[in-house]
């Protein structure tokens, strides 16, 4: 069965001359079902390689005397080295109505509670972890030439005065132009509503493809008008747990567990892109599902045909909100005409 699959996907590549792979191009065969197992095992791969970034792993040491780590590690004097690049594997397919995407990436850390609380016995305790998570934006007009994300991505509030210096990356466009579609995903406050976040970037950054706040802090003091301490600090403590329930209502032990942030199921135009995840021997495993078209200008629209192929760029977190591995090689994706219509040349 594997191997007809595959010899019907170079048949397609025949029908459609595209005998000449490009392998900076993402290809998408239609099916008439929506990928299984094997569809996928079956897929054309596609290697996106994203770089930089702050890469998250397990302390092997992690009570040794911070003194001696200092007078014995050659980065603390010479500098540290850019963590190795992150190879993603992407897949796709396409049928009369959806397109379906498929991000596979090794990540032996599985962060997907941010900020979670831990109750010792005593007390509630924030965790402090942030999340895994990626984006992917869309050129929706087609308009950018190699296509990549530093299109959208810019050193914002930068200044130097003497020895320091601040600024931070912050997605927008340099200057007014065509909007960009951003597909993001969000191990903890979007993995487990099985959503990707719908939303686009323009001159003034990244906003909502329906506005509003999605994500909500489950920490006492927000609660509060009174409190200024810091959020998830000493003292305080969550709301709700993961079913929703008060905390106050339940019995507490030292197996408690609480969500750091509640999230809001999207509707309408927010809530286009389905995502279904998993993290197993580890490796983050991460399915899409958009309809092709949707109707809103703030989408891409994805059509089969060379004409119609469409530029990509990605990017990855590793228990990071902003430090990301990013792509810097212009991606495409082209949606195969079937072979009951491709013309034959």
């Amino acid at each position: 069965m594997l191997t007809i699959r595959l010899l019907s996907l170079i048949s397609l590549l025949l029908l459609c001359a595209c005998t000449d792979m490009d392998p900076d191009r993402l290809y998408a065969v239609k099916l008439d079902h929506e990928p299984d197992r094997h569809d996928w095992n079956a897929a054309l791969p596609k290697t996106v390689t994203v770089k930089g970034g702050r890469l998250n792993k397990v302390d092997p040491l992690p009570e040794i005397d911070k003194d001696t780590v200092h007078t014995s590690t050659a980065s603390c004097h010479h500098g540290s080295s850019l963590p190795e690049p992150i190879a993603i594997d992407l897949r796709a397919f396409y049928t009369d109505k959806d397109l379906y995407l498929r991000l596979t990436w090794a990540d032996p850390t599985k962060n997907d509670d941010m900020r979670g609380w831990d109750y010792d016995g005593e007390k509630w305790r924030s965790r402090g972890e942030l999340e895994d998570g990626f984006g992917i934006i869309w050129d929706i007009e087609r308009k950018y030439p190699d296509f990549t994300c530093a299109y959208a991505c810019h050193l914002d509030d930068f200044g130097v005065s003497g020895q320091s210096f601040r600024g931070h990356n912050r997605m927008k466009l340099s200057k007014p132009g065509p909007l960009l579609d951003l597909w993001n995903w969000k191990a903890g406050r979007t993995g487990r509503l099985a959503f990707a976040d719908d939303r686009y970037i323009d001159r003034n950054g990244i906003h909502g493809d329906l506005s509003g706040e999605l994500f909500h802090p489950n920490s006492l003091r927000r609660t509060r008008s009174d409190e200024t301490a810091d959020l998830f600090a000493e003292g305080d403590r969550p709301v709700y747990d993961f079913d929703g329930n008060v905390v106050d209502a339940q019995i507490l032990t030292i197996f408690s567990r609480a969500p750091g942030y509640l999230t809001d199921r999207p509707v309408g135009d927010r809530a286009d892109v389905v995502a279904r995840s998993s993290w197993r021997d580890g490796r983050w495993t991460v399915i899409l599902r958009r309809a092709l078209k949707t109707g809103s200008p703030r989408d891409a629209h994805f059509s089969p045909g060379e004409a119609a192929a469409i530029s990509f760029g990605v990017s990855l977190m590793d228990n990071s909100l902003y430090e990301h591995y990013a792509s810097t090689v212009s991606q495409t994706l082209l949606l195969l005409p079937d072979a009951d219509t491709a013309p034959v040349k």
